[in-house]
């Protein structure tokens, strides 16, 4: 047995995280794994989160954890399936783009921005004076 307990231990480092599963046996003889996450600060000092299973409880928790990965993995599916049917839509609507570059449809002249008076509209709210000029 290692030192505090510790039967076997295998790292997973990430970007930012690292993550160590300890199989430990405590004082009176209870296996049970130590699941520890540690998140990097910008402070150099470390984030450290455990939780404990016991072999007792193992399989309630691997129930838990296997439904929890089923989730994950039809929703990601129901997520990309909805994606390709919005991209199919889209391009049913303006059309494939041509070597990568978006094409716009213009629905009218009228989107040149200018009215009759000269004046460019671009839906804020314009003042514009009309005083009559005084002759001196």
């Amino acid at each position: 047995m290692g030192a505090r307990g510790e039967l076997f231990t295998i790292p997973v480092q990430l970007d930012n995280r690292s993550y160590f599963f300890n199989v430990k046996e405590n004082r009176t003889g209870d296996v049970f794994l130590q699941i520890v996450e540690s998140k990097n600060r910008d402070g150099g000092e470390a984030d450290r989160h455990q939780i404990a299973i016991f072999a007792d409880d193992m399989q309630k928790f691997l129930q838990g954890m296997e439904k929890s990965l089923d989730f994950i993995e039809k929703d990601r599916k129901q997520r990309q399936k909805i994606q390709k049917e919005k991209k199919a839509l889209k391009e049913a609507k303006y059309g494939k783009s041509a070597g990568g570059k978006k094409i716009y449809k213009v629905k009218s002249d009228r989107n040149s921005g200018k009215n009759e008076d000269g004046v460019k509209r671009t839906g804020k709210i314009h003042v514009v004076s009309k005083k009559p000029v005084e002759d001196n």
